[in-house]
């Protein structure tokens, strides 16, 4: 066995599944899973379409660079989103979802006993990947938990001299945070003067509140501060959130040609180009925005009615986007994650379970997770329950 797998942490789901076990719920009330961030909202009819008429393209092998098409689907999509243009030919390559990319991109770039950098809490295929690449993870917590942007002040210049990538979330998972053109502005000098890679995880950027301003993008960032050539700069984007299609695993990463490139030879021995179904629904998916209108509004409506009945002493404010809540519980987010699954059947993923302890302090606990993703009269329910709850769990503690 690789000695490396040993590093690997459970996964926060395994770990969520034990505690569950710890005290089952023994009621009659129907479960709501609020802990996965897997979309359930319809998947768009003209993707499915898309996939359907193109079945007879099974009997052929796919290029790791996808279909031309495709790639300029998506240079045309980000130059409408973002008003950056990017080359459909060197600078952006298809690829199974974010997850996939983010993973597999470590592989590719980091040389062994380097540090790779990460917001704390993240998401885990981060540090899975920089286990698995031979690195060490550096955790850049927030000075507010609340809010989640990473500290990055907080890491002085030799320990940034020792960084070869750099993930960044935004908008943020678990917190719907977004970087700013000034948290850009930071991290592109750090970037130049330590030289490493950012990759900018960016799968929920189509998720944003209804009359807010859409998220600045890496790229958009890039334009904006005169970096056309997006030197040591990648984003990360995904179908899974903003098309509600996470079965289809399709996403793309754009940017720095020189990395592109490097990628690209990773993943030709990788064997993971995307099926030729798929690539023809995600032209279809990426080409069209009223789907993502409409998703957006479900998830508004839900926010609403959060902001509207949700207890005051959990609210903390609505998310710049994204579908989760970010929802402080006390100190203990296992107990009270428990304790809402004994009592109301409600599963929520505790906090601490997102981030690692640095210098004695979890930034993930004393919070819980909720992902907004189940129908609307279910995350009403859900808020009716939680609210129930909250008023019994407080007067015990």
């Amino acid at each position: 066995m690789n000695p490396l797998l040993s590093k690997l942490q459970p996964y926060p789901f395994e770990r969520l599944a034990k505690l569950k076990a710890s005290a089952p719920y023994v009621g009659d009330k129907s479960h709501i899973a609020l802990s996965i961030g897997e979309p359930k909202q319809p998947a768009p009819e003209v993707a499915i379409d898309a996939i359907q008429k193109s079945f007879d393209e099974l009997t052929q092998y796919p290029g790791t660079r996808g279909l031309p098409e495709l790639r300029s689907t998506i240079s045309d999509w980000i130059n409408r989103r973002f008003h950056t243009k990017v080359c459909a030919d060197t600078e952006i390559l298809p690829c199974n979802g974010t997850r996939e990319a983010l993973f597999s991109i470590a592989q590719a770039l980091v040389a062994p006993e380097s540090l790779i950098a990460m917001p704390n809490p993240f998401y885990q295929i981060y540090e899975g990947a920089a286990y698995l690449a031979g690195a060490t993870p550096l955790y850049i917590s927030a000075r507010d938990t609340s809010v989640n942007t990473p500290d990055y002040d907080s890491i002085d210049s030799a320990t940034w001299g020792r960084v070869e990538l750099l993930y960044l979330c935004s908008p943020d998972n678990p917190s719907g945070q977004c970087h700013t053109l000034q948290d850009f502005k930071k991290l592109f000098e750090l970037a130049d003067k330590h030289n490493f890679v950012i990759v900018s995880d960016e799968c929920y950027s189509e998720l944003y509140r209804d009359g807010t301003q859409a998220p600045l993008g890496i790229l958009d960032a890039c334009r904006q501060l005169g970096r056309n050539q997006f030197t040591n700069i990648v984003a990360v984007h995904s179908l899974s959130k903003r098309s509600n299609l996470p079965g289809l695993r399709s996403g793309f990463i754009a940017g720095d040609r020189a990395v592109i490139d490097t990628f690209f030879k990773y993943r030709t021995y990788h064997g993971c180009a995307m099926g030729l179904p798929a690539q023809r629904g995600s032209i279809a998916a990426w080409s069209d925005e009223s789907h993502v209108e409409t998703n957006r509004r479900l998830y508004d409506e839900k926010y609403r009615y959060v902001e509207q009945h949700l207890t005051p002493d959990l609210l903390t404010g609505i998310p710049d986007a994204g579908f989760y809540l970010w929802l402080p519980v006390g100190s203990d987010d296992l107990a009270y994650a428990q304790s809402l699954f004994e009592q109301q059947n409600v599963t929520v993923l505790p906090g601490q379970f997102l981030a690692r302890e640095v210098n004695g302090k979890n930034p993930g606990k004393g919070f819980v997770r909720i992902a907004l993703v189940a129908p609307l009269n279910e995350c009403k329910e859900a808020i009716h329950r939680i609210n129930q709850h909250w008023d019994t769990y407080n007067a015990e503690a």
